[in-house]
């Protein structure tokens, strides 16, 4: 799968000036310069190099999301940048690393910003753009998912539906690696023998449509394929309730997103004579669970002193502090295993499509359009 060369990267700006950021009312973004502030001690200054847009982006700026930062507040969970320059205290980083945010809420939508060195963690830049860019999201979902809630060995098979979306291709390649056999539902479309063949070049054994799952000639499949002992939901609605109909008894049906927005309806007799478990994953709360414990406080200082995409909800819908922890050793080992599946060969990024800041009106109308499969990773 080819890929767009990386970005040429601008020079981070001069003293004084003031770098972009992005504001919104609503969800309609503007673009806004912001004094950048000062290096302290313990600071660290990034010049941000590629950011994508996830759903959960969206969702935390309509305010329909599990974590939502004080306001004002940058937009964008995830993204690459380089240090520019850091505090007399920081020791963990130097002029010139990688880095990627250690926490979601870090507000990645910019074009530089000074972090907590807390806020912020080294990565080797040895490996693609766009593979740091889409690092610390969906692939540590996808590998989570696939390691934590049941005991899989070579040759089982799992079942995911929204099988094209960013976690959907990271659970397909890791899948594959670790010998696994994957049943991948989409919903139909035109294209849909391209996206097909796309996904089964990543490593997915079978690819089939939300309409041939319902058909009762998948009885049949499963004769020479092993039903299911996990089955990864991001839709919700009918698809989970397909997804439940073909998982083996006493399986696992794991949560991590509602597209369809539609509740999960699991039948009575599911829960008694097949003994499905029904649970969530939401990546924040692994973080916090494998984290020392952290302190609630304020989002760090970068959220309201760099430049950035700031996301202004209704003022009189709540939000959350943002509890900033401290970086997680299971963490970090999780992003080591993550970068040696991405020098091996056996983890690329997803299909992007890379569009400067200044046009980031059209990256946000491509990144709501039904049926996008590539997703859209803004450079700064």
């Amino acid at each position: 799968m080819g890929r767009p060369p990386p970005p040429t990267p601008h020079p981070p700006s001069p003293p004084g000036s003031r770098p972009w950021s992005m504001r919104t009312t609503e969800i309609q973004p503007r673009l806004k310069n912001l004094e950048l502030a000062a290096v302290g001690g313990s600071d660290v200054h990034v010049k941000m190099l590629a950011a994508p847009i996830n759903p959960s982006d969206i969702n935390m700026i309509q305010g329909n999301y599990g974590l939502l930062p004080p306001l004002p507040a940058v937009g964008g969970n995830e993204g690459v940048g380089q240090v520019v320059a850091v505090g007399s205290t920081v020791t963990r980083v130097k002029p010139g690393d990688w880095v990627i945010p250690a926490n979601a809420g870090l507000g990645t939508w910019r074009t530089e910003a000074v972090f907590s060195e807390e806020a912020l963690m080294g990565i080797s830049s040895d490996i693609p753009l766009q593979s740091a860019a889409t690092l610390g999201v969906n692939p540590c979902t996808a590998y989570r998912m696939l390691m934590d809630f049941e005991q899989l060995r070579p040759g089982d098979s799992v079942i995911q539906n929204a099988s094209n979306s960013g976690v959907g291709q990271a659970v397909i390649q890791i899948a594959a690696a670790l010998g696994l056999r994957t049943i991948n539902v989409v919903r139909d479309r035109p294209d849909i023998q391209k996206l097909s063949n796309r996904l089964k070049n990543l490593g997915a054994e079978h690819v089939i449509t939300e309409e041939e799952l319902r058909k009762p000639e998948m009885k049949s499949f499963w004769k020479d394929m092993p039903q299911p002992r996990l089955a990864l939901n991001c839709v919700g609605g009918k698809s989970s309730t397909e997804l439940l109909r073909h998982l083996a008894p006493r399986g696992t049906m794991v949560t991590y997103g509602g597209m369809a927005k539609q509740p999960i309806i699991a039948s009575v007799s599911q829960l008694i004579f097949k003994d499905i478990k029904l649970r969530g994953f939401w990546l924040s709360q692994w973080k916090k669970d494998h984290s020392p414990v952290g302190v609630p406080g304020t989002p760090p200082p970068s959220l309201c002193a760099s430049s950035g995409f700031l996301p202004h909800r209704n003022p009189t819908s709540r939000h959350s502090g943002l509890l900033v922890p401290p970086q997680s050793d299971q963490f970090k080992e999780l992003i080591l295993t993550l970068c040696d599946l991405i020098r091996r060969g056996q983890l690329t990024a997803p299909a992007c499509s890379e569009v400067s800041l200044q046009d980031y009106q059209h990256a946000l109308e491509a990144s709501v359009k039904p049926f996008m499969s590539s997703k859209q990773i803004l450079t700064m």
